[in-house]
């Protein structure tokens, strides 16, 4: 038995390097849902775009990024609601369970390729997104005594599951819808989103209490007074404006989906009236707070407010970057040197991942098997069609004389580089923390916005040559390797700085309506990013398709340059909170 006494069952108390093997049973659930909804992503637009005679829909690339927009953006929306039913109501356990079933009727609803089972596979998604994606980590969280200092490291962990899944979901429902059909891509993402739902569901009485439906709640008066915070009770005003924003926002969606305009970036015009209705009811409630408490809060929103620009340009990646790989790069491998060094690449990229997380599923096998044999049953199913498919992608490279780079493989880049970059980034803090030389929250996050700029600096010079208003061209591939890596470093300097934030500044009995904030930002940033996308046609025409990718280089370089003015004014406020 090891000395630290972990939460969940008596077989949750075995370990694999350190950790409770109930934190790699999340593990996989949450690497096949990342598996899932990034497959599903790598291919959509490119789906949406095809010919009917390439087994498309045939849309033109702006109705197509107008559907990427909404879809993204609702994504964002959702978790609000399935988050609050699964603390008051569902548990978090019960919560993923329903919402991985959800998105697995989703993705096989995407899989028949008929265009009224298609929007109801998007909704399906959405709505099971929402179930799903804010009851995970509370489970990680809880499964460790407080103040434990193996936390962060089981964090880091299960990010490690999230870009796993991201990566070989990108790569395989890319291959598959690509080369095979895009009901194969499709298909893929809804088998292994059932065998996450399984291998959690057959295992998850590992966690004990854990996340279980819940029989009681801390009333925010006793969460208050824990740690000497003041309560500030809800009045009749501030419930008329939060419900008014919600009924607002049900309004806004339906007019997304029903109302047809000429300018798709009108739709854009329909956040405003929930936004400002939101904004009034958070500045009336923040008004009524301790000035401290107000301050920090306030910081929140003003992050919030950045992040906005990262992530509306971050988020070009399944969209216009998506394009361009399809349109606008070389990807043909034309000499032997090329094609070999790609053939290598690729299995060595493939096949050292597929290692460590095979060790992994022997490892959780040798310790839970007898407990729990469905779980390790539909654990190593997912990974032996997982190793097919691979084995089968590198014969065909290194059987083809001609290769050619799958467009959505370039999404899985991002995945790759946190892989390969997190464990240095995490050191680098580390160090950071005890030195003097450690940058200030908002200047973390302006080098997040700066590095993303120059990510779109390289897509500029990249897009270049190409001549105004062209469809096709074969830049180098180079530019967006260059544009997915710094992405990838700007956003290990903005992200987990930005939730760490959130944590450490908000009161504590807030900090579920703090997150949700941060969450509304990303589904403003998803949504305006995707409409801006959709006019990537319309600017390269009149401009050049420099002049599109510009936009993010200007949006983003101000954005940095403003937090870097605020710097001061935002440190004073955060009232010594570092």
């Amino acid at each position: 038995m090891n000395a630290v006494k972990f939460g969940g069952s008596a077989t949750n108390q075995h370990t694999i390097l350190g950790h409770p093997v109930g934190l790699y049973v999340l593990f996989f659930t949450e690497m096949w849902e990342r598996f899932s909804y990034y497959g599903m992503r790598a291919i959509l637009v490119l789906y949406l775009i095809s010919t009917i005679d390439e087994g498309g829909l045939g849309w033109d690339r702006s109705q197509a990024l107008v559907l990427y927009a909404t879809y993204t953006g609702l994504v964002y929306l959702t978790p609000l609601l399935g988050g609050y039913l699964a603390d008051r109501f569902l548990g978090y356990r019960n919560a993923v369970v329903l919402g991985a079933f959800i998105m697995s009727l989703g993705h096989a609803s995407l899989a028949f390729e008929v265009l009224p089972l298609f929007y109801l596979g998007i909704a399906l998604l959405i709505i099971g997104n929402g179930f799903f994606k804010p009851n995970m980590t509370p489970i990680v969280g809880q499964m460790y005594p407080d103040g434990s200092p193996l936390k962060d490291s089981a964090y880091t962990i299960f990010y490690m599951g999230v870009n796993s899944g991201a990566f070989l979901g990108i790569l395989l429902c890319g291959w598959l819808g690509e080369t095979q059909g895009w009901a194969y891509g499709f298909g893929a993402a809804g088998v292994f989103m059932f065998f996450g739902l399984l291998q959690f569901y057959f295992g998850q009485s590992i966690f004990g209490n854990i996340g279980a439906k819940p029989e009681g709640k801390e009333s925010a008066a006793d969460i208050a007074k824990k740690y000497n915070e003041t309560v500030v009770p809800f009045t009749t005003a501030d419930v008329v404006l939060f419900v008014a924003s919600l009924l607002v926002l049900a309004a806004t969606v339906l007019g997304w989906v029903f109302i047809e305009l000429e300018q798709p970036l009108y739709k854009l015009l329909f956040i405003a009236p929930f936004v400002l209705i939101m904004l009034t009811f958070l500045i009336v409630r923040l008004s009524k707070y301790p000035q401290i408490e107000r301050d920090r809060m306030v910081v929140i929103g003003i992050f919030a407010f950045f992040v906005i620009f990262f992530w509306l340009a971050f988020e070009q990646a399944g969209g216009t970057m998506t394009i361009f790989a399809e349109d606008y790069t070389q990807r043909s491998l034309t000499t032997p040197v090329q094609a070999n060094i790609f053939r290598y690449v690729s299995l060595a990229l493939t096949f050292i991942p597929m290692l460590i997380l095979s060790w992994m599923v022997f490892s959780l096998a040798t310790k839970i098997v007898k407990d729990y044999p469905f779980t390790i049953l539909f654990t190593s199913l997912s990974f032996l069609i997982i190793w097919g498919v691979i084995v089968k992608i590198n014969m065909d490279n290194f059987s083809q004389q001609a290769l050619e780079v799958p467009a959505s493989w370039f999404g899985s880049l991002n995945a790759f580089f946190i892989i390969s970059l997190a464990p240095f980034f995490s050191r680098m803090w580390e160090k950071l923390n005890q030195s003097s030389l450690n940058p200030s929250g908002p200047l973390k996050l302006a080098l997040g916005l700066f590095l993303l700029g120059i990510g779109f600096v390289a897509l500029v010079i990249g897009a270049a040559p190409i001549p105004k208003g062209a469809e096709t061209a074969a830049v180098s591939m180079m530019w967006l390797v260059l544009a997915y890596f710094f992405h990838t470093v700007g956003e290990l300097f903005l992200s987990p700085v930005g939730l760490s934030f959130v944590n450490k500044l908000s009161p504590k009995r807030l900090i579920a309506l703090m997150f949700g904030v941060w969450y509304l930002a990303n589904f403003v940033a998803n949504f305006t990013g995707g409409m801006i996308g959709s006019y990537i046609d319309e600017i390269s025409k009149s401009s050049s398709l420099s002049g599109f990718f510009s936009i993010f280089v200007v949006s983003s370089f101000t954005a940095a340059l403003l937090l870097v003015l605020l710097n001061k004014p935002i440190k004073r406020m955060m009232h010594g909170v570092n």
